[in-house]
């Protein structure tokens, strides 16, 4: 099943601002075939400690709630 990147795109959209409060942001890189969904953590997440629990916590969980068919998040 292959996954809408736009939707993919409007739920990151969702997260952005809490994201942003902390001084960073994500970008969407990819979405492949398997489910994967690549992104770039910008700003302050960039290389922040706590940036691989946004992404495992937040991000994905996120993304897994609202696109059928995620199955994982990874950093660019």
């Amino acid at each position: 099943m292959a996954i809408d990147k736009e939707q993919v795109s409007r739920v990151l959209d969702l997260i952005r601002p809490s994201l942003q409060a902390d001084g960073g942001d994500v970008a969407l890189v990819d979405v492949q075939e398997d489910g994967v969904v690549v992104v770039e953590l910008q700003g302050a997440c960039k290389g922040c400690p706590m940036s691989q629990m946004t992404l495992a916590n937040g991000v994905e969980r996120i993304l897994k709630e609202h696109v059928p068919g995620v199955t994982k998040v990874v950093p660019a």
